[in-house]
């Protein structure tokens, strides 16, 4: 196969960086050329996004804090306890609406795309399932003032800060994690039975196995529980009042751990953050980050020098993300033929990019939300850890292609109500045809 000609680079370029090009990014990257539009898009912060703010402006929920969304949006049993009628705009459930409202809307219109690639591919790595109790209110901060900080920051400051969320430390069961010699009353949880004390592992696998070293990466189910007891004591003020990390000493465990060969002894929350620096700095990190970006980026046939530079890229910067992502969409294996179109777009990537491709009009009401999950891909309601899969495969079902074109069908011939788009004959061919469905 030849090698892509200038034209064929630009499109490749955006559909990687962004949720799909337009014709008014190819001109601006044939202006600008690639290197210094993949500058301006690493510093987001200098990008200002009017359309993307006034379209949040609508959504009430995405700027409230948890403790507000759980006193404005209780669960049914609680508002019926209070004699207040249930609106079904003042559930839980609406929480998460605006939430998967937003991630859409910044999706279709944001100026700082490579930004809201970065936000999604995070959101994913560290998988939070929103329907998860408490988490119904707890994912909108996470999503605003855990992963957005810091997706184009220090891989380090990303993991603490998800370590510590509220919304991690639910999901993931640690804020109940207790050291078994902690003299503290058992938690009751909904009213229920106080749950059994002790030290909860799930956080400590997890950590290790998907959120830095890997399955394969070194690590024994010794290293899990000793990493467990370092995070005793990591817990949250109040799940359903104050729902703010909280560092309570009297459940931690005060003993000496030995984790990866390396004694930690630092004394109470330290810890804990002894093991996040340990781990953000550890070479098998470094090599599955590496990979994972190398697939969102490049191609699920993972070109393994690439991963190897990319890797040593993320040692030498000590996790600067900027940095990784700069030396893997520059590299030449980024643009090599066999990367060109190798990617099947996620459901999320393909709604996206066909609104931007036809200049559509959204609000990204229920019905047009409703198509991502028929193509298997309801935002952040991913329910296992791992969250959603980053390989063709796992989208190419018969049932989810019939999905995606039919969504084209009614995008088209403007049958999703709250969305509008001019969609010429070629252009809804275009979008039905089996090369839209890659990047």
């Amino acid at each position: 196969m030849a090698l892509l000609n200038q034209e064929q680079k630009t499109i490749h370029f955006l559909n990687r960086v962004s949720f799909g090009a337009t014709q008014e990014e190819i001109e601006k990257v044939t202006r600008m050329g690639i290197s210094a539009y993949l500058e301006e898009q690493l510093r987001p912060e200098r990008i200002p996004d009017p359309l993307v703010e006034e379209k949040l402006a609508r959504l009430k929920t995405v700027r409230l804090s948890s403790k507000d969304l759980l006193e404005l949006y209780p669960p049914p049993n609680q508002a019926k306890a209070r004699g207040v009628q249930i609106d079904p705009m003042q559930t839980p459930r609406y929480v998460i609406f605006e939430l998967q409202q937003a991630k859409l809307l910044r999706a279709v219109y944001s100026q700082r795309q490579l930004y809201e690639v970065m936000v999604d591919f995070w959101t994913n790595h560290f998988n939070v399932f929103a329907a998860k109790g408490a988490d119904r209110w707890l994912v909108t901060s996470y999503d605003r003032d855990t992963i957005r900080p810091h997706a184009l920051g220090k891989f380090k400051d990303l993991l603490l800060a998800t370590a510590q969320s509220p919304a991690m430390l639910f999901y993931l069961d640690n804020w109940m994690s207790v050291s078994p010699d902690a003299a503290v009353r058992p938690v009751r949880t909904n009213g229920k039975p106080p749950a059994r004390q002790g030290i909860n592992e799930n956080y400590a696998r997890e950590l290790m196995e998907l959120h830095t070293l890997g399955v394969d990466g070194g690590y024994t189910q010794k290293d899990v529980e000793e990493v467990a007891r370092c995070f005793t004591g990591w817990t949250i003020r109040h799940p359903r009042g104050e729902p703010e990390f909280r560092f309570e000493p009297r459940t931690h465990d005060r003993g000496e751990k030995i984790i990866l060969g390396t004694k930690i002894h630092e004394g109470g929350m330290e810890d804990g953050v002894k093991v996040v620096d340990l781990l953000a700095r550890h070479s098998s990190t470094a090599r599955f980050i590496a990979t994972k970006l190398v697939r969102r980026f490049v191609a699920d046939d993972l070109p393994s020098s690439l991963v190897t530079r990319a890797a040593e890229v993320f040692l030498q910067s000590d996790g600067d993300i900027k940095a990784v992502v700069h030396a893997i969409v520059s590299a030449p294996e980024f643009y090599s033929p066999q990367a060109f179109g190798a990617k099947v777009k996620k459901p999320l990537e393909f709604v996206a990019s066909a609104l931007r491709t036809l200049g559509a009009e959204t609000d990204a009401s229920p019905p047009l939300l409703r198509y991502l999950v028929r193509m298997g891909e309801p935002l952040f309601l991913a329910q296992p850890p791992t969250g959603f899969p980053d390989v063709g495969s796992t989208w190419v079902s018969p049932d989810m292609l019939l999905a995606r074109m039919n969504f084209v069908a009614d995008l088209a011939s403007n049958r999703i109500p709250g969305t509008s788009a001019k969609a010429e004959e070629n252009l809804t061919l275009l979008l039905a045809a089996p090369e839209f469905q890659r990047r």
